[in-house]
């Protein structure tokens, strides 16, 4: 990956590097993708739409199914996924850990929609951490692997991207931090295969708590 200097920022993804989501999301995905007539595995939802937007996600099911989708169509499932994450959502486990021991900017830039993200960081008590440098695919034309959210974090909070870490558990996402030009470390203790993140030009790792040693090397 290479040393560009001091870090003056570290870059949080939310769901799945943050609160542990992603494997009560996939199973959410599978349930809606199926009513709507597109059958498909947790492991074809984790390669084709985890760390994507959920603009992604809607193109591609309107590429699937041939026609457009209406303006409200996720609102029949939106109980769907509340209901799942008021069971059973926490937070990824040993983040606290280390939030508490990084003493530096810290921020989060995710695909989720503004009103996820503060939903799931209230509901895992992340959000006071982070509330008002918080940044989603929503204000940038181009979501993740474009590198415009990533840029657009940085830009607005004033550090250089090469003075900026990313802490990811998606290829896009990974893949997003490196066409910034920014460091990044790929979080395997979640469902993405290591080797996914590691053929993106990640540093692996697989427990939050070692993420302060290792940005201190």
């Amino acid at each position: 990956m290479g040393t560009t200097g001091p870090i003056d920022l570290v870059i949080f993804d939310c769901d799945g590097v943050l609160v542990d989501s992603e494997r009560l999301s996939i199973e959410v995905d599978r349930r809606v993708l199926a009513d709507l007539g597109w059958e498909l595995s947790h492991e074809q939802i984790l390669h084709r739409f985890v760390g994507r937007s959920a603009a992604h996600f809607r193109a591609e099911v309107e590429a699937h199914l041939g026609r457009a989708l209406p303006d409200a169509w996720e609102t029949p499932y939106q109980p769907w996924y509340l209901a799942a994450f008021a069971d059973e959502l926490t937070a990824v486990d040993g983040v606290e850990t280390a939030l508490d021991e990084i003493k530096t900017a810290t921020c989060v830039a995710s695909s989720g929609t503004h009103a996820k993200i503060r939903r799931t960081l209230g509901m895992t008590r992340l959000l006071p951490r982070f509330d008002g440098r918080i940044f989603s695919a929503d204000d940038v034309a181009h979501g993740k692997p474009a590198p415009d959210l990533f840029l657009h974090a940085a830009e607005r909070l004033g550090v250089h991207p090469g003075r900026c870490v990313v802490v990811e558990d998606s290829r896009f996402g990974v893949r997003a931090a490196r066409a910034a030009g920014m460091r990044v470390f790929g979080y395997a203790g979640g469902l993405t295969p290591s080797d996914w993140l590691e053929r993106e030009g990640a540093v692996v790792f697989t427990d939050m708590r070692d993420l302060p040693r290792l940005m201190a090397r």
